[in-house]
């Protein structure tokens, strides 16, 4: 689910890529975060966090407006989305088929580099998005594994 979120009159980007329990991906203008949804409390992680890292998000003391941009339409679960702009080289993975955690399940080229995009869960393949020989953008979704 895509948001505009404005705080102190800054807007951000927010994507919501996936939730799973009090565990959620989210991008934010672009960046990737690994976040933990819990009872709110005054303070609010405010420094950027590498994907993987984690931390936990409270509302913010600031009112901040949440305005949906989009339905995205797209299945319940974890969103395997593109980390940079390039090609998808090859997609691993049939709609349907069980993968595991660290599994690869699509590989694309950037910057002349081949990279394995990975699971974080174990589940099935419920939509793919993308097809060989596709061009991605950052933050593209590539498929949904529930």
């Amino acid at each position: 689910m895509n948001y505009q979120l404005k705080i102190n009159d800054k807007s951000f980007d927010v994507t919501i890529a996936s939730i799973s329990g009090s565990s959620a991906r989210v991008l934010v203008n672009g960046n990737s975060y690994d976040v933990q949804i819990g009872p709110a409390q005054n303070s609010m992680a405010t420094a950027p966090v590498p994907a993987g890292a984690s931390t936990t998000c409270s509302p913010a003391s600031q009112a901040a407006a949440l305005k949906p941009s989009g339905n995205s339409g797209v299945a319940e679960g974890e969103a395997i989305l593109a980390p940079m702009p390039g090609l998808i080289l090859d997609v691993k993975v049939k709609v349907g088929q069980v993968v595991v955690a660290g599994e690869t399940v699509a590989v694309m080229e950037a910057m002349k580099m081949e990279n394995s995009l990975t699971t974080h869960v174990t589940g099935s393949v419920k939509e793919i998005h993308v097809e060989k020989g596709k061009e991605v953008s950052t933050g593209d979704l590539i498929l949904i594994i529930g």
